[in-house]
């Protein structure tokens, strides 16, 4: 569905709540997919919210409740009465309710798995008691397990009875008598095989697999590297205990490039809807790293009113400060950033980071003698003075070799550090080599004017 058809749905849908024709909004949910129906319950004022919800039917507010957003679902189960959150919890897959129940009140919590089903009070104990952020917390208990023996035909007969509880069905994960993970048959391989062969016959026992404490983001590499649709969990016995489907890689891509962009700016992020977030909460999120750019780029200017001397001698150097200075924290965020994106994609894996800073350092040497000579001769053309101008250049070139071997450099000493390379965030560089750079500039003009 188009943005304009959405945003078309959510009007006529608001429209139509507000003169208390249900009969017609719930006419007109009915041909809209689940995603666009949450994206246009998101969109209405919270007291038609749960009017909006209570229009679907059972099956459909199953569905529609696992699209919404946290906020959203938080609000609406204050809404619902005590029955109606148990029958919706109770039925939704095991990995979405373990994303829900994570972001609510622990008294919340306690009170719906005592009284979920014993089957779902199991799965999802099971995936509460991982890490956050690991494959065991993202992973579904629903998948189809079966043993060696199992003929072609008896593993159709069995796909047929389970399919409606199993997640996927295009992957069948075969396991000995102890569960332990031996190997795997795609619905393909079986489809073609002899119906009298068994599983052990045409199974592939090189399988690709995680364990339950294997970080979400190395998850969805191994899915991505391996072109796979889903890919088994097992612990630490290599028991299999659950899979990760493709989908659920999609929403951690997402999830943690957003959190990556977030920090690159400075911005703080807890995994919530920045958008949707309080003001104040926002704010205070974002004072911390402009305090310390605020105290730092103090430095900036002590080291200016150090050098009085000199500008009263020279005043035309003053005017091109914010030239260099903007210069070099632009080069410094873009190998930042590169570099940032290459540790998360592991595109610079095998180059290893002398290698990589080194790369980067000549690129900011060829960077710094083209804005450098360019710089040189807009100087000489605006101040006629040749002494400036060639302060400007040579300390141009210094200040972009200074911040590419920086912007590269520093990535990889967080990450040593066991920190977050995301964290070496554009700002704080910029402001770094702010400081550095306006140091080079005035020892090189004492330099070359001899002062």
């Amino acid at each position: 569905m188009h943005s304009e058809l959405r945003q078309l749905v959510r009007s006529q849908l608001e429209l139509l709540l507000e003169r208390n024709n249900l009969v017609g909004a719930k006419a007109l949910l009915v041909p809209v997919q689940p995603v666009d129906i949450a994206e246009a319950i998101e969109g209405l004022p919270k007291s038609m919210q749960v009017i909006a919800f209570r229009l679907l039917s059972k099956a459909e507010a199953i569905e529609v409740y696992e699209y919404l957003d946290s906020t959203v679902q938080q609000s609406l189960i204050q809404e619902f009465k005590r029955q109606e959150v148990l029958d919706i919890v109770d039925k939704m897959s095991p990995d979405d309710r373990a994303k829900l129940l994570d972001e609510l009140p622990a008294k919340v919590v306690r009170r719906l798995l005592s009284q979920l089903s014993p089957q779902e009070r199991q799965s999802t104990a099971l995936l509460l008691g991982y890490e956050e952020n690991t494959a065991g917390r993202i992973m579904t208990p629903e998948y189809i397990s079966l043993k060696e023996n199992l003929t072609v035909r008896e593993t159709l007969e069995r796909i047929r009875t389970l399919a409606n509880t199993s997640e996927i069905i295009y992957y069948l994960y075969v396991t000995d008598t102890s569960r332990h993970l031996t190997g795997i048959v795609s619905l393909r391989d079986l489809v073609i095989a002899s119906p009298e062969k068994t599983l052990g016959e045409i199974l592939t026992r090189d399988v690709v697999f995680v364990h339950t404490d294997t970080d979400q983001e190395e998850v969805a590499r191994t899915i991505q590297r391996y072109d796979l649709l889903a890919v088994p969990v097992v612990d630490k016995e290599d028991r299999l205990v659950g899979v990760v489907t493709v989908d659920d890689v999609i929403d951690i891509l997402e999830q943690e490039a957003t959190e990556d962009i977030y920090a690159l700016g400075g911005v703080q992020s807890e995994g919530d809807n920045y958008f949707q977030t309080n003001l104040v909460t926002v704010a205070r999120r974002r004072v911390v790293w402009l305090f310390v750019l605020l105290l730092t780029n103090t430095v900036t200017g002590t080291i200016i009113r150090s050098q009085e001397a000199i500008l009263q001698q020279v005043v035309t150097l003053a005017a091109f400060i914010p030239l260099l200075t903007g210069t070099g924290g632009n080069v410094g965020a873009q190998s930042s950033t590169v570099i940032i994106r290459g540790l998360n994609t592991e595109d610079i894996k095998d180059m290893g980071a002398g290698k990589v800073i080194f790369r980067e350092a000549l690129a900011g040497i060829l960077l710094g003698l083209i804005l450098g000579m360019m710089a040189t001769v807009w100087a000489y053309w605006l101040q006629g003075n040749l002494f400036v101008a060639s302060i400007v250049g040579i300390t141009l070139v210094a200040i972009a070799l200074l911040a590419s071997v920086a912007g590269s450099a520093l990535p990889f000493l967080f990450r040593s550090l066991g920190l977050d390379p995301a964290l070496m965030s554009a700002p704080f560089i910029t402001t770094a080599v702010d400081v550095i750079g306006v140091l080079i500039y005035f020892n090189i003009a004492k330099l070359i004017l001899r002062l």
